[in-house]
């Protein structure tokens, strides 16, 4: 594409931006509460944490939440798969890639992006919590966006709760012994902002406590942080 080609294309793709968010905030502003699910696309069906996704996001959807996932194969897969099979509001985020995804069969409200971004945006704005199932970059991603933007007051607190302690375990080891303990890069309150969980039914009973507690607008900051913390 010429320099001049490029020039004129970049001022249209600020409406094909704003087309993906004016569409996922009309889609999405009216599906109640809901609990945005992270996961490896690569996870088959049998595997261990395919069927927790799975029965996670049954107890999620039978709590009341409406599902979000990114729509496609694996832990997304089955998370959409166990809301759809409580009889729940089970939603796709679809992105468009080069090798491409295919949305499950399992989403009752599927949209598509073209946008990270926006997408990510989605995720966040109507979720009364995360969870974040065993993953790739694309899960580390998430997770850390996510406690850096409640870290840093730019999203209300909610809960984001990391199913697989055996997963985990190395992640949180470095975090607590290297990141915290060595170098003094994060705070302990800091690890206040996240919970690992291995049974379904107390991941439910964390976000139907969180909701009955603290309604859908979540707090400013996790309870016991300062936010003095914060200000750089």
């Amino acid at each position: 594409m010429s320099a001049l080609n490029l020039s004129t294309e970049e001022p249209w793709r600020i409406f094909r931006i704003m087309a993906e968010f004016v569409e996922g905030f009309d889609e999405l502003a009216t599906v109640g509460p809901a609990v945005s699910i992270f996961g490896s696309a690569r996870t088959p069906e049998g595997d261990k944490y395919y069927e927790l996704a799975r029965k996670t996001s049954y107890e999620i959807a039978k709590a009341g939440f409406a599902v979000i996932t990114g729509g496609g194969g694996g832990i997304m897969e089955a998370a959409n798969r166990g809301a759809f099979e409580a009889g729940g509001r089970s939603i796709g985020l679809n992105i468009e890639l080069p090798i491409e995804q295919n949305p499950n069969e399992y989403q009752n409200l599927s949209l598509h992006f073209r946008y990270f971004f926006c997408r990510k945006v989605m995720f966040l704005k109507y979720a009364n919590g995360f969870v974040v199932m065993p993953g790739g970059f694309g899960t580390m991603d998430e997770f850390f966006e996510s406690i850096v933007l409640i870290q840093t007051l730019k999203q209300v607190y909610f809960p984001v709760i990391l199913m697989g302690s055996e997963f985990w375990q190395g992640l949180l080891d470095w975090i607590k012994n290297v990141m915290l303990s060595e170098h003094a890069c994060v705070s302990p309150e800091d690890l206040d902002v996240f919970t690992v969980v291995d049974d379904p039914a107390e991941a439910a009973r964390i976000l139907v406590d969180f909701r009955e507690t603290n309604g859908r607008s979540g707090l400013h900051q996790p309870p016991g942080l300062k936010k003095s913390v914060y200000h750089h």
